[in-house]
């Protein structure tokens, strides 16, 4: 007897009512359709029909994670079969590989921890190995726990075009300071620990010849220095509490949140003159010491002179306006053209605002409402 699904396509077909027309549809859109799913959906549809039995293991991008399974155990011996079953003719594009949080996975007890901290790790230096040896262009790692090393094909990926590497909140895991990737232009960092070369500088970045785009969230560094971030191409930089210094000649956009405690962003504004969007948002924290942070503020702003639009939040302006007479410099944003004020109240001091845009009185003043943002949020 065949399959009840058989049988009743059969009869449809016999009564001249329906025709299987997605299937019908080229390889390449059929695969573009699965490239939408999360892969373990994707191969899921290997079900429907003989002409869906093996669309899947031609992905070329691939979106894996843990989420989707009921315990880590599961979860790796899915991506293990998964990718030992791939078409290895078919180009890898993109790769995402996220595994969850201990708890998340199912190991809700501490004696298990140790073990899914050795899995993954373990099996994350093979997805290295892997995607590195298939050419990957996109990769996209998301773990909850830390990494002993990277695997030596990982240094030299010259086909890699954007790496997201997010790890432990511990920041334990050491970016390595020999890498060569002389095609990525974009690099997103969460949670990793740099260490100086043997120039005795934090110089980490320096090879990537073509790099574009720059993320940096909550990285520290071993020992008390900066990360210095040097290229001569990079154009869009988003940093969340690290400390840095910039060799970034051709920036155009800067994104900073966090605890300022770096006085100059680069010593020279003459370096930053090409910079012409900034995004500032100062952790509350910050206004304990509110002498130092305005006036580490005001370097900052001294250096971006020639930016056209601004956003900050209406604590940080009030900062910077309550200690102008200590300052006894005035703001030289002659070329601001927009302000948009993050702010939980209906309206800004007009002081406030004249002083700050006293060099720039036509720029557009924009009031960004924060408690509709956490309204919408609950």
């Amino acid at each position: 007897m065949g399959s009840p699904l058989k049988k009743v396509k059969r009869e449809k077909h016999d009564d001249g009512e329906t025709i299987d027309r997605l299937s019908e549809l080229p390889d390449c859109v059929l695969l573009h359709i699965l490239s939408l799913l999360k892969t373990k959906h994707a191969v899921q549809t290997c079900i429907l029909s003989t002409r869906w039995k093996n669309l899947w293991k031609r992905l070329s991008n691939l979106i894996v994670s843990s989420s989707q399974f009921k315990n880590l155990k599961c979860f790796i011996k899915f991506v293990g079969q998964f990718l030992s079953l791939r078409d290895e003719s078919t180009i890898l594009h993109d790769f995402k590989f996220q595994c969850l949080s201990d708890w998340e996975c199912g190991m809700h007890k501490k004696s298990q921890i140790r073990t899914f901290k050795y899995v993954v790790s373990h099996n994350i230096e093979r997805i290295f190995e892997y995607v590195v040896s298939h050419n990957v262009k996109g990769l996209h790692i998301d773990i909850q726990c830390d990494i002993n090393y990277f695997p030596p094909s990982f240094f030299s990926c010259h086909t890699l075009t954007s790496l997201n590497l997010s790890f432990s909140d511990s920041q334990e895991t050491l970016f390595p300071n020999s890498l060569n990737f002389p095609a990525l232009t974009n690099l997103s960092l969460h949670y990793l620990a740099f260490r100086a070369g043997d120039d005795g500088r934090v110089k980490p970045f320096t090879l990537f010849n073509r790099l574009n785009s720059l993320t940096l969230r909550y990285c520290k560094v071993l020992g008390k220095q900066n990360i210095c971030i040097s290229s001569v191409t990079l154009a869009n930089l988003i940093i969340e509490y690290c400390n840095f210094e910039l060799n970034t000649p051709n920036l155009c956009n800067f994104v900073y949140k966090g605890i300022p405690l770096v006085k100059q962003l680069c010593g020279s504004k003459n370096n930053l003159c090409s910079v012409k969007h900034v995004n500032i948002d100062i952790d509350d924290r910050s206004l304990k010491k509110s002498a130092q942070t305005s006036l580490i503020l005001h370097n900052w702003l001294v250096e971006l002179a020639n930016i056209e639009s601004l956003t900050i939040c209406s604590h940080t302006l009030e900062i910077l306006y309550y200690v102008r007479d200590k300052l006894k410099v005035e703001f030289l944003l002659c070329n601001l053209k927009s302000l948009k004020v993050k702010t939980d109240r209906s309206s800004i001091h007009d002081g406030i605002l004249e002083f700050f845009l006293q060099n720039s009185p036509s720029a557009k003043v924009e009031l960004i409402r924060r408690l509709r943002e956490l309204n919408l949020s609950m």
